[in-house]
């Protein structure tokens, strides 16, 4: 078993107050967030594009790995995660993912592409985390 670490620490009210979010790889150390980074565009990062990044992260490893067991090698992946917060009457929700992604392989099969595409959007590990609908747009570029 692989287990990763991150915390945070939060000083204050909702509105007031601040925060820093930290990996364990030191890839975010101490890094602002409070609410201004999450609701009004303030500097800093917020769970969501987070998540969002997470999950581009991974499904798009998930998808070099379908894709060289279907024998197509990618010149370039490129994925964006788009995560919807939407406000409801008990407070926040993740609503939706969104993935985006644009893909360079020469000489790809495209049934075989969206197959792949497919396999790693279900099986990715973020997927398989999150509790929202998961949509996706791929693009093959030649």
């Amino acid at each position: 078993m692989i287990k990763r670490s991150g915390s945070a620490v939060w000083s204050g009210g909702i509105k007031d107050g601040k925060g820093s979010i930290s990996t364990q790889s030191g890839a975010l150390d101490n890094t602002q967030y409070g609410f201004n980074t999450r609701f009004e565009n303030g500097p800093g990062t917020n769970p969501e594009e987070l998540i969002g990044a997470a999950h581009a992260g991974c499904f798009t490893m998930a998808l070099s790995g379908q894709l060289g067991e279907a024998g197509m090698t990618a010149q370039k992946l490129t994925t964006t995660a788009t995560v919807s917060l939407d406000k409801t009457d008990d407070g926040f929700t993740i609503s939706a993912v969104h993935l985006n992604l644009v893909a360079t392989i020469p000489g790809a099969n495209q049934e075989a592409f969206e197959a792949a595409v497919l396999r790693a959007k279900n099986n990715c590990p973020v997927s398989k985390l999150l509790n929202a609908a998961i949509t996706l747009d791929a693009r093959l570029e030649e």
